[in-house]
């Protein structure tokens, strides 16, 4: 017996996948103090009143997930006020969640739909159309958008905007306007973003007590995933240190549940390099704890280097101004010992960082930074030996789940079976982390980018990649976990279940090691610890859960619907006070219901969550 520890949390009876070579199963583990104690001899330490002992009832628990690329701060700032669309079904299910909330949404606010979400999910495998928007929205201003590509507007929404006949196109942006010179509602990036996100900032914000709300539900819902660790990667309007008050205050209050690492996003073309010179007098990398800090400048870097991954769109030349103006902010930033990130879509582009990097790198060496390329989708055999041979990593996202169809469509499918081309990263020895690149290109569900890695196949079911070419699970799993570690330095200190690491795993709903490939996307966790504590937890663990979280502002979306894959729950529902006058299910035959139900059990096996098997969440009609 060790009577010198006494173990904060003990977990027993499970099947932990540990990803430590030298013990790679084991059936329990202990806590102290936040970090692994031991694996495998629970039953060798005294145990006090204060000890809180977990039975995981034989399920699967791995160590905690970690996203190299996702917009949590940012996200969570937006969290309650949009509605997700994430592995809904069918499109029916979305417009009837649609049409639920802009009855619940008070004058002035909007609905957002903000990405996530692909029509190739949808059992109708279609986008909605603009009539069926202003059908379910008359009055309330609706926002939606689809990828990096377009976004759509109800007429309410355009009259917020001020958008009329006489509002000119931006660069790089068109307005999709009618025989008479109206705007449709239809806003498309040629290939500039910029148009669709200028247009959501004008909606209104949540006040700040109400964006601390919002953020810790963000988080809470990434921990109901498994997720404990994750790599903010900045993004557009997200203005650093303003909008990081919220996250620094909730990091201060101990309220985070979540550890983050973030990126400094620079937010001025042609004032980069000022950004920067700013930012490394007021913080620097490793800046914080394990739960906050500071991890290094990017994913922009500067705005001409910025190539879009619309692929409905051909891939943009970029500028010539590109080189001078990323030589100065490497520079600068590999001068202060600054890791840096670079959005990086096309070889093309690729090519032309490396060349820079190159040159900076004969002055100032950039191995030892961990510095890193985020995307990569199409870079070629010789940019990953440049990439190797400056110390540099890649991190890789589940993008091409979402558009894999429309790259098929543009480019073919020889060229899409190296988008990208992760094997070959691992058999060059390139450190690479798995991440998503949510919330708005691609949904946060982690097990979504998990069964992409180890299936190839797009979440409409597409097969992109060979077999040769796919992960298996544990190469997966080692890439969202000690993978992501590389890319905030953190290597030996989180990504393993072994003594001296930090005490972040997930029991899950499901056996990710045995489960059909199709069940993958569908796993969450039963309960989710970080740093000993427990951050979430359902069903039998429920009565491990933290205290319920209430949702402000009252008329918030995730009131009724949750996170991801969540259609109107009736529970939610009747406590929210939306009435329910019909609910759609398999006998169903009220106003042509019943034509839709092979639709909707193609729809529910592609989605595939945790509501696909409740069938009153959708049919192919919509009844207004």
């Amino acid at each position: 017996m060790n009577d010198t520890i006494v173990p904060d949390l003990i977990l027993e009876n499970a099947k932990i996948t540990t990803l430590d070579r030298a013990k790679p199963e084991a059936s329990s583990l202990t806590v102290q103090n936040g970090k692994i104690v031991s694996l495998d001899n629970a039953k060798d330490y005294k145990r006090d009143p204060n000890t809180k002992v977990i039975d995981a009832k034989g399920r699967r628990v791995v160590p905690g997930l970690n996203d190299s690329h996702l917009h949590v701060i940012r996200g969570g700032l937006n969290f309650n006020m949009e509605l997700r669309w994430d592995g809904v079904p069918s499109l029916a299910d979305g417009l009837r969640m649609l049409k639920e909330q802009a009855a619940r949404t008070p004058l002035g606010q909007w609905v957002r739909v903000v990405g996530g979400w692909t029509e190739f999910q949808f059992a109708e495998r279609r986008m909605p159309t603009l009539e069926e928007i202003n059908a379910a929205a008359p009055e309330t201003p609706v926002f939606i958008l689809h990828l990096y590509c377009r976004a759509l507007l109800n007429k309410a929404a355009l009259r917020a905007c001020g958008y009329t006949k006489d509002t000119p196109n931006p660069p790089g942006g068109e307005i999709q306007r009618d025989g008479s010179g109206n705007p449709t509602g239809l806003l498309i990036a040629r290939p500039n973003a910029n148009i669709l996100y200028s247009t959501l900032a004008k909606g209104p914000k949540l006040p700040p007590e109400y964006q601390m709300n919002s953020t810790r539900h963000f988080m809470r819902e990434l921990n109901r995933l498994g997720l404990t660790s994750v790599i903010d990667a900045g993004g557009g309007f997200q203005n650093y240190p303003e909008d990081y008050a919220v996250i620094e205050d909730l990091h201060n209050r101990g309220e985070m549940t979540l550890r983050i690492a973030y990126n400094l996003f620079t937010q001025k073309p042609k004032g980069e390099k000022e950004d920067f010179a700013r930012w490394v007098k007021m913080t620097a990398p490793g800046k914080g704890d394990d739960f906050y800090r500071c991890n290094g400048g990017g994913e922009m870097l500067v705005f001409s280097a910025a190539d879009f991954e619309d692929f409905l769109e051909p891939r943009p030349d970029l500028p010539s101004a590109l080189e001078g103006e990323l030589k100065e902010v490497v520079k600068l930033l590999a001068s202060n010992r600054w890791p840096f990130r670079l959005h990086a879509t096309y070889d093309e582009s690729i090519t032309r960082f490396l060349n820079v990097y190159e040159e900076v790198n004969r002055d100032i060496p950039l191995k030892g930074l961990n510095w890193f390329f985020d995307h990569c989708e199409t870079i070629s055999e010789r940019n990953l030996e440049r990439v190797k041979a400056l110390g540099g990593g890649i991190a890789v996202q589940h993008r091409m789940a979402y558009q894999g169809e429309y790259f098929i469509d543009r480019y073919g499918k020889k060229a899409a079976e190296r988008t990208p081309p992760i094997r070959r990263m691992l058999e060059l020895g390139i450190p690479v982390g798995a991440g998503t690149d949510a919330t708005r290109v691609a949904s946060y569900n982690p097990w979504v980018s998990l069964y992409w890695m180890v299936t190839g196949k797009t979440v409409g079911g597409v097969p992109m990649y060979s077999e040769k070419d796919c992960l298996s699970r544990e190469e997966a799993l080692t890439l969202y976990t000690q993978g992501s570690s590389w890319f905030s330095s953190e290597q030996g200190k989180k990504g393993a279940l072994a003594a001296g690491q930090l005490a972040d795993f997930a029991i899950l709903t499901d056996d990710y090691m045995s489960v059909s490939e199709d069940k993958i996307k569908g796993i969450e966790s039963a309960l989710t610890v970080v740093g000993g504590k427990v951050v979430y937890a359902s069903n039998d663990f429920a009565p491990h859960a933290p205290p319920a979280l209430p949702v402000l502002p009252e008329w918030s979306p995730v009131k009724v619907f949750g996170g991801y894959g969540a259609p109107l729950d009736v529970k939610k529902a009747a406590r929210a006070g939306v009435p329910i006058s019909h609910q759609h299910n398999h006998t169903c035959t009220s106003h042509g219901c019943s034509h839709a139900w092979h639709q909707l059990l193609a729809g529910a096996e592609a989605t595939r969550n945790q509501f696909a098997g409740f069938f009153g969440i959708g049919c192919d009609c919509f009844a207004f």
